[in-house]
């Protein structure tokens, strides 16, 4: 990754990537291992920040909403995209799709909140779930859709489902402190 971006940036270090991460403006795959692997899409999110504050001076904080707003305007994604944004195979994201933890919505396209899920989904097997706790997941936020789809009133049902995932925050964190 380096090696790609040095021509133009002779400047970078790991550490100013690893500075760039941390602030949120690139996130990359991590292997089981922890290492990272940054895809195509992560150089060029890279290349658009490092020149961003370099030829337009331009902060942070202006850098990442624009970045927000890139991601928002897309609205979808194709399968290749999604493949490219997140680094994960396309053998993966079939599995993921069969296993019910990933659906594309109409045309085969993928949401900003699917590239957000397959992150959470890597990051999450980095740190060694396994697929069945990830399928376990999957069935509880189903159970949990068919109570709200039980309530009438859309409305009510969009509120509800904030409210369901607080407290479901919320019962975890008490229930790890309980066990602690």
């Amino acid at each position: 990754m380096l090696a790609q971006l040095r021509p133009e940036f002779p400047d970078v270090t790991i550490s100013k990537i690893r500075f760039l991460e941390a602030e949120g403006l690139v996130r990359p795959a991590r292997t089981a291992s922890g290492y990272r692997q940054f895809s195509a899409a992560d150089v060029e999110r890279l290349r658009f920040v490092l020149s961003a504050q370099r030829d337009r001076y331009l902060p942070l904080k202006v850098i990442r909403e624009q970045l927000d707003a890139a991601s928002a305007d897309s609205g979808s994604v194709s399968r290749i995209d999604l493949l490219t944004q997140t680094g994960t195979s396309a053998d993966q994201l079939s599995q993921l799709e069969r296993d019910g933890l990933l659906r594309p919505g109409p045309g085969g396209r993928f949401t900003t909140d699917d590239i957000t899920a397959l992150r959470t989904i890597r990051a999450m097997t980095g740190l060694g779930v396994e697929r069945e706790h990830l399928r376990a997941v999957r069935a509880a936020a189903d159970r949990e859709v068919d109570l709200l789809n039980s309530f009438s009133d859309r409305g009510t049902v969009r509120e509800l489902a904030d409210l369901f995932a607080s407290l479901h925050t919320l019962l975890v964190r008490a229930g790890l402190r309980q066990s602690s």
